[in-house]
């Protein structure tokens, strides 16, 4: 899958010409496009490219070269980043703190008895992310002279763990940083712990009249509750529970807008999107209102056109289109105070800074500017009063403060070792194949390839009719591996790869077994194709000479990452060093602070993994404010409905059957239980 549009400067400016908001976004849009157009040509050969750039050796290898093959410097800034010891460093308040050597701290977490693999909660990373998207924000306010203010808010779904609720609140305090709820049990969450003044609720999702009732009642406690109505449906019963309750409701609408998103997410926009309303069903609420005497209450306009959005051209229609609908709306009456954009605000997963699917082509400050411009140029033209601008960004705020570190177990490698010659008498397939072996030159090696594809498959054939023993299948095979990693070795070195070669590294690359379920701490890899970085936490002053697929714990052949991220596409191996028996080997997967630990799922019964969450302290070192012990293998049987209980006892009246028919010595039943039992207890993971 290609890039379709350039790396852009992230931190360049491209509104300093005095002139119109209007015009200063059209002057942006205009770089973008001339950037997009040098994007295409330079993608060019990039399919070709991918195994040869794949593992070019290096003399000496060096940090900066492990910098280059994982991308840290685009995706890690400005918090992770590789030290002189070849150990990836944290610094959770970007360049405007310490930081801390992650391979050290894994293993001083490890000797507290915190067994991998390990979430990383970095709590100050979080108060980082609030504090620069409210700067960026506070910039572009103060850039354009717009008379609105900003209010961020927090869509709960994202991540919806107590501990991290509850930074996010505090940190966002000095914001008026707020919640949004998205279900009934995000709206309790969030009743409890949103007690900011002056912060927003914002109560999406389906509702029902408890729903409804509590978010009204929610005023008299002091909050900032907004019902944001997404289905006509909702209209009465807003109007219902108000004449009920005896108070004002503040209600929105979220409108389908025709501006289509990009992505996986883009069908979050559009006529038959999931959720909101169509322009005639916001017109009919806006009746229903007016004649329940509720006009004044609509105040808000939402909209949401999608997760993760890569390209700004996509923000740039959709705040133009919202804009209009907004003051459209005041113009008909309603008491309108604020537009909400919703989420979409990406992560450059893969840090090339493009519109491809796991990047962005855009900045924070980019993205603030768009929309602050865009809605001042409406409401100046319209001469409506410019509203408090909201954004629901989830995924911007919370993906980077978490990281999963988990170690290897073991490999799976293919046999490539120098083959013994072959003899006369030896059977004509394996000479065949020793001669395609001996022949090999940088001139044949594509020919070569296919001939040896072909022997070794005529000798599965002569194998399964008799005609070759097993003996000689496995000379056969060893052959056919040795060919393959002499060709690998060729193709590696040339500019131009054929494309019946190009899934030679893949089919040649080791599978490293990891202990961790793809299916509990990264679901959307699995289920969606997304791209997290994923890297060695040490031994990055060395070249990593393996190329591999990670596989998982769990018995399902999906359980596996065979997808990781590159400069110029997705690449299906990644660069790996060799296990050291008396040492172990720790990779850890980053950006993954947001869904996917909601979203995991319990294949195997493998359950939450071990979690903690550290701050730095004032003297360069670290605390560790909170542990979130893993599930243990009581709690996940728990939720399949069996009692630890029940279990114990049914193994104790086996045993006791086995002792009675003498199949089993007491001391090998007693410690049968002890096992059991003690296993009950333990980490649903395996003990590094």
């Amino acid at each position: 899958m290609g890039r379709r549009s350039t790396a852009m400067n992230a931190d360049a400016e491209s509104l300093d010409q005095p002139t119109t908001a209007k015009n200063q976004s059209k002057v942006v849009e205009a770089d973008q496009e001339t950037r997009s157009m040098q994007g295409d040509r330079e993608k060019v050969n990039s399919k070709q490219s991918a195994i040869a750039q794949a593992s070019v050796s290096s003399p000496r290898w060096t940090i900066e070269d492990s910098e280059e093959l994982y991308r840290i410097n685009g995706w890690g800034e400005p918090y992770f980043s590789i030290n002189a010891a070849g150990h990836v460093t944290v610094s959770p308040q970007g360049d405007r703190g310490g930081s801390l050597d992650l391979y050290e701290l894994v293993n001083s977490l490890k000797l507290r008895n915190l067994d991998l693999p390990l979430l990383i909660r970095f709590s100050d990373i979080l108060s980082d992310r609030i504090e620069r998207l409210n700067a960026a924000f506070a910039k572009a306010i103060a850039r354009y002279n717009y008379e609105g203010a900003y209010r961020g808010v927090f869509p709960v779904k994202c991540n919806q763990q107590r501990h991290l609720v509850e930074s996010l609140v505090k940190f966002g305090k000095p914001y008026q940083f707020g919640l949004e709820a998205g279900s009934k049990p995000e709206l309790m969450i969030a009743l409890a712990n949103l007690k900011t003044p002056g912060a927003l609720l914002i109560c999406n999702g389906y509702k029902d009249r408890e729903y409804i009732e509590m978010a009204i009642l929610a005023q008299q406690l002091g909050k900032i509750a907004i019902i944001v109505l997404e289905q006509v449906e909702e209209v009465p019963m807003v109007i219902a529970a108000s004449r009920k309750l005896g108070i004002s409701p503040v209600v929105g609408v979220r409108v389908k807008l025709s501006s289509k998103g990009i992505g996986r997410w883009g069908t979050s926009a559009g006529d038959r999107a999931k959720f909101g309303l169509t322009i005639p069903e916001i017109l009919q609420t806006v009746d229903l209102l007016r004649e329940a005497d509720l006009l004044d209450s609509l105040q808000l306009l939402h909209y949401h056109i999608g997760s993760q959005i890569s390209a700004i051209s996509v923000v740039k229609d959709a705040i133009r289109e919202a804009s209009q609908v907004y003051v459209e709306l005041a113009k008909l009456g309603a008491g309108m105070r604020y537009l909400d954009v919703g989420g979409g605000l990406g992560v450059d997963y893969d840090g090339s800074k493009t519109n491809f699917y796991a990047s962005k082509n855009y900045n924070v400050q980019n993205y603030a500017n768009d929309i602050v411009a865009e809605v001042k140029e409406a409401c100046v033209e319209r001469a409506i009063p410019m509203p408090t601008l909201i954004s629901e960004s989830g995924r911007a705020i919370a993906s980077h403060q978490s990281v999963l570190v988990f170690n290897v177990l073991g490999t799976s490698d293919v046999p490539t070792g120098a083959p013994d010659p072959v003899g006369a008498a030896e059977h004509l397939i394996i000479r065949n194949l020793w001669e395609t072996y001996d022949s090999l030159t940088v001139e044949n090696y594509q020919e070569a390839y296919h001939d040896a594809a072909q022997f070794k498959e005529e000798a599965v054939s002569l194998f399964n009719f008799g005609y070759v023993s097993l003996p000689e299948r496995a000379r056969a095979e060893r052959l056919f591996w040795a060919c393959c990693q002499k060709i690998l070795e060729i193709a590696r070195q040339q500019d131009y790869v054929p494309d019946d070669l190009e899934d030679l590294e893949k089919i040649m690359a080791s599978i490293y077994y990891i202990n961790l379920s793809v299916f509990q701490s990264a679901p959307d890899s699995w289920a969606i194709d997304q791209l997290f970085p994923i890297m060695p936490i040490h031994r990055l002053d060395e070249e990593p000479t393996k190329r591999a697929t990670l596989a998982d714990l769990t018995c399902d052949s999906d359980g596996k990452i065979d997808q990781f991220i590159d400069l110029r596409d997705v690449k299906h191996v990644l660069e790996l060093h060799p296990l050291h028996a008396d040492q172990p080997y720790y990779l850890a997967m980053f950006l993954g602070g947001a869904y996917q630990e909601i979203m995991g799922n319990l294949h195997n019964l493998f359950g939450d993994t071990n979690a903690v969450h550290i701050t730095l302290t004032p003297n360069k070192g670290y605390q560790i404010d909170h542990v979130v012990k893993g599930d243990t293998m009581t709690e996940v049987l728990g939720y399949v409905q069996y009692d630890s209980e029940d279990l114990v006892e049914s193994i104790r009246q086996q045993t006791e059957l086995a002792l009675q028919e003498k199949r089993i010595t007491l001391q090998d039943s007693q410690l049968l239980l002890q096992n059991y039992e003690r296993s009950l207890s333990r980490y649903t993971y395996l003990s590094s």
